[in-house]
């Protein structure tokens, strides 16, 4: 029990009974994986120091442990009460609290006659009733969740105190390498060469409207608040408070009326660096520089960001997006810079009568225009006024915005950040001079962090499209300059030598006057404004150039094509040239990941391609798709296709790194979900195949995942810091090794059977689009004004043409999950066959692979934290939305028997009869969460029927209608990590 805990418990009020409802059930922890732990500091010696062990931590009372939590959960879920009763009425109240009741009863009790007691009140509920009673559960899902964030960071402080080590943690990494006898130089050295990038995509699973968004890191706040106040007044004042924001949060609209803009969710992924981003990289840096004393540590992690330079089937995404996107990222970060030099120039009244600056911080201070006489002695106040005055002009020209405060006029822009950082580092070896150098920690190192990992830039900004546009462009081009009539009916072959060809002629391809068609301009309106942008907020700006949907050489060469018709791409290939873009390949499907090695081979045989590579930085970033592998192959086979993708791609660029230093990144898109590639990332990272890391990682962050990773800025940073210690184990201590025979066979049979299984449910089974399409929320879903993006590249209901995210979002809705287990039990049945001798070596071969095999464990690991997730009872409601009644008994047959099948052989490779048996905390959390997940599903399932056999001249209906969409917001904001 933490300090001041007990003592709060003791004076806290009397609770209500709805205090008694929601508060005293919740007591499971959060269902990611973000934890947060101070790293002690290495002595500073040459060699890493050997390992201390981690002292046991001592049994705690689970009760008591979780006591704080419990508080947290009660205090919310009473003010959340109180407020319904206010505002709702204690009619509306006690409606709540009934149908809470009865599903506590039905789910944790089992009692079958609550559940149809609870059945029949939900369906009879008028359209308020039932609006009231969603928004009441969504909420108290999204409050629950603020307190097991604080819980979570409240538990590792408590840890940290004790000197207990975590898994993730920058503290066991170190303790790792120091065993290892890994010396910090090389991990210094290691991290010169490292690039960590973390890029944040908007995608349409994202529910939080900004504006609920920010109540809740207001109410998050003020309980983390709580465990540091100590006297009744304060703890008063603060409960006022809360009921404030709740109060807010109530009376704020949870959706939006209208649909979401490309601007909107740049301003959404831009508060996440306000919250957390702009402080805790800083602060994660710091942790690394007290464990490396000594060395230099590299600015090696880098932020990324899609929002505003994705096209790809985003028609809302142009060239003025990619402007507004670069322009409003660089003023958040100059602004944030602005902000900390006016907070440091009140720090620094040192005067130059007690101690002397050097010359060239006095030279800093003459420069500057500021000569008011109270400051005349005060040389750092000075340069940092004058400092000010050029980034306020740096602001004016970069963004067109003015800074809040002026004590002198702007002037003289700083022309790059290395500018800016220069004239703090004068700073800083002024006050070193002195022996101030206690004045450099608090503010002017994080600062000078922040200029060197955000520049004037903030994010780098990845630039994607499909490789059907680029063909469309380049075959127009061609067409009007009259060099190829019919570009796309050659084959690629023909494509290569012609493109080949035009490379290496410095003709621009345009002709001038020309209006073609609105594809053409637009597509290249986005290389030509990506020079300006590349000129006006510098190199890292911009850096990778994505072709979704890669299935040959050509799809590569046309965005080379491309960049050399505006001066991306300068000379030609057999002539020096070089490209400021990398061109990163997508490799989506499972026809596309087989191929991904043959087409990069192909590719570098090019002539002049190696050159350039190395001319344009030696980097080849190429991206694996998570989303479109798992829709088209199922769970196991994009799991198994993505690392045989990795492995063949590493021995390909082995030779062209040891020969002519090019440095291969792999770009893993990730979602939220297993289905599409989410889970623990650090578990992930180390479970890559031998050799892929190697330093260098970039992964996408995207939908409702990034609220929960990075809207506290404890957890922020804990899963930051994951990245860069699975990073620094995956690359230094290597703790994969290259699979067997045995088990790479084997994982080659699972997968065959698995992919059969899988497509033959969802690509060959009669009617099972019909099924989709009624059995789960996916028509709703596309209503929602949650994304820019629409739910499906074409106007068509085919699933090939579904996008990935919708697809797994719809699933999670329902509480099915498919995508993120289908197929699974089959392929395991199938391997282990009939024959009792066979079964029995198989299956001890299938359990070995489990045990020693770090991508088949955590493969197996996800697979059951989704079973666990899922829940077919609840699944079976929606199959009564199937018009067809024998067809949605059918399918629902098919998946629930193919649940129970890979229920059964989870459980036989684990040795875990129960889900989640090696992970209590998640199966406790999950366990509490359901009873009131279970009348969102429910409310969900009833609302869905009356919209879809509504009348079309009946009002009530957008009631019905926002009601769906709410349940939606609710059901994600439980589960956390559904899109």
């Amino acid at each position: 029990m933490l300090a001041g805990g007990t003592s709060r418990l003791r004076r806290a009020h009397a609770l209500s009974r709805f205090s008694a409802g929601f508060g005293s059930m919740w007591i499971g922890n959060q269902v990611t994986h973000s934890q947060r732990i101070a790293m002690p500091r290495t002595p500073a010696a040459q060699p890493a120091p050997r390992a201390r062990r981690a002292t046991p931590r001592p049994v705690e009372d689970a009760a008591a442990k979780n006591r704080p939590l419990m508080e947290d959960i009660r205090l919310l879920g009473r003010i959340l009460g109180d407020v319904i009763r206010e505002q709702e009425g204690k009619e509306a109240f006690e409606l709540v609290e009934r149908v809470r009741q009865l599903s506590v009863a039905y789910r944790l009790k089992r009692d079958a006659s609550a559940g149809r007691v609870l059945d029949r009140m939900l369906k009879n509920l008028s359209g308020d009733q039932t609006v009231s009673v969603i928004r009441a559960f969504s909420y108290f899902s999204h409050l629950a969740n603020i307190a097991e964030d604080r819980h979570h960071v409240r538990r590792r402080e408590h840890h940290s105190a004790q000197g207990h080590l975590q898994e993730g943690s920058l503290a066991m990494t170190f303790e790792r390498l120091a065993q290892a006898d890994v010396r910090a130089a090389d991990v210094a050295q290691m991290l010169e060469q490292a690039y960590i990038s973390p890029v944040l995509t908007a995608h349409p699973t994202e529910v939080q409207r900004k504006s609920i968004l920010d109540a809740e890191r207001a109410i998050a706040q003020l309980v983390e608040q709580r465990d540091e106040l100590h006297t009744e007044a304060d703890l008063r004042e603060n409960e006022a408070m809360i009921r404030a924001r709740i109060t807010q949060l109530w009376q704020t609209r949870m959706l939006r009326y209208a649909k979401l803009t490309v601007a909107d969710e740049i301003e959404t992924a831009l508060s996440y660096y306000h919250a957390t981003f702009l402080r805790q990289i800083p602060r994660m840096y710091r942790e690394l520089e007290n464990a490396l004393p000594g060395h230099a540590v590299a600015s090696f992690f880098r932020m990324g960001n899609w929002i505003g330079g994705d096209r790809d089937g985003n028609p809302n995404v142009s060239a003025d997006t990619l402007k507004r996107a670069l322009s409003r990222q660089s003023e958040t970060a100059l602004r944030f810079y602005l902000t900390e030099m006016h907070e440091l120039g009140a720090e620094l009244s040192v005067s130059a009568m007690l101690a002397p600056v050097t010359p060239e911080m006095r030279a800093l201070a003459e420069r500057s225009p500021d000569r008011n006489p109270h400051r005349e002695d005060e040389p750092y106040r000075r340069a940092l006024i004058g400092m000010y005055a050029r980034l306020a002009a740096t602001l004016q020209q970069l963004t067109g915005t003015e800074a809040l405060r002026h004590a002198v006029a702007p002037q003289n822009p700083y022309t790059s950040a290395e500018e800016l950082l220069a004239d703090l580092r004068v700073i800083e070896a002024s006050l070193k001079s002195h022996h101030a150098e206690a004045l450099v920690g608090p503010r002017l190192a994080p600062l000078m962090r922040a200029v060197q990992v955000f520049g004037f830039h903030l994010a780098t900004v990845d630039l994607r499209q499909s490789s059907d546009k680029h063909e469309a462009v380049v075959a127009e081009l061609l067409k009007v300059a009259r060099v190829e009539a019919d570009y796309s009916a050659l084959d690629e072959g023909a494509r290569r030598e012609l493109l080949l060809r035009l490379l290496n002629d410095a003709r621009p391809l345009r002709v001038r006057g020309h209006q073609y068609s609105e594809l053409a301009e637009s597509e290249i309106a986005i290389f030509d404004t990506a020079v300006e942008m590349l000129r006006r907020y510098g190199r890292a700006a911009l850096r990778h150039y994505i072709i979704s949907h890669t299935e040959d050489v050509s799809d590569l060469m046309e965005v080379l094509l491309l960049q050399k018709e505006v001066g991306l791409l300068r000379g030609t290939l057999d002539d020096h040239a070089v490209a400021d873009l990398i061109v990163v390949p997508l490799f989506e499907t499972i026809g596309d990941l087989r191929n991904a090695a043959a087409i990069m081979q192909a590719f570098y045989a090019l002539p002049g391609v190696l050159g350039l590579v190395q001319r344009s930085g030696a980097e080849q970033d190429i991206m694996l798709g998570y989303s479109d592998s798992n829709k088209d192959g199922g769970f196991f086979t994009s799991n198994w296709e993505l690392y045989r993708a990795e492995t063949a791609l590493v021995t390909l660029f082995g030779p062209l790194r040891e020969q002519h230093g090019i440095t291969l990144r792999l770009f893993h898109g990730r979602g939220g979900t297993v289905g599409r590639g989410g889970g623990p990332s650090y578990q992930a990272i180390l479970a890559q195949p031998p050799g892929t890391v190697n330093g260098q990682i970039r992964l996408t962050e995207q939908g409702e995942v990034i609220a929960s990773k990075y809207a506290h800025p404890d957890i922020g940073r804990r899963n930051l810091e994951t990245l860069v210690a699975a990073t620094l184990e995956a690359t230094l201590l290597h703790p994969t090794k290259s699979a067997s025979k045995a088990f790479l066979e084997a994982a080659d049979a699972l997968s065959s059977a698995s992919m059969a299984a899988y497509r033959e449910l969802v690509y060959d089974t009669p009617g099972f689009t019909d099924y989709f399409f009624a059995a789960t929320p996916i028509r709703e879903i596309a209503e929602l004004n949650i994304g820019s993006r629409p739910a499906s590249r074409k106007a068509s209901r085919a699933i090939e043409d579904l996008r990935a995210i919708p697809w797994g979002f719809s699933w999670g809705q329902c509480r099915v999950a498919l995508p993120g287990w289908f197929g699974f039990g089959s392929a395991v049945k199938h391997y282990l066959g009939p024959e009792p001798k066979a079964r029995k070596e198989r299956l001890a071969l299938l359990q070995r692979m489990h045990k020693q095999w770090p991508f088949f464990r955590t493969l197996l690991s996800n697979l059951d934290m989704v079973l666990a997730k899922s829940d077919l009872r609840v699944a079976a409601r929606y199959v009564e939305l199937v018009e067809d009644k024998r067809l949605g008994k059918k399918i629902f047959a098919a998946i629930q028997a193919e649940w129970e099948a890979t229920s059964e052989a989870l459980s036989l490779i684990t040795g875990e009869a129960q889900r989640l048996a090696s992970n209590p905390s998640l199966a406790r959390s999950i366990e509490h969460r359901f009873p009131y997940l279970d009348p969102l599903n429910h409310l969900q399932v009833e609302l869905i029927r009356r919209y879809r056999h509504r009348r079309t001249d009946d009002p009530s209906m957008e009631r019905v209608q926002r009601g769906i969409h709410i349940s939606i917001n609710g059901v994600a904001a439980g589960l956390r990590n559904t899109g």
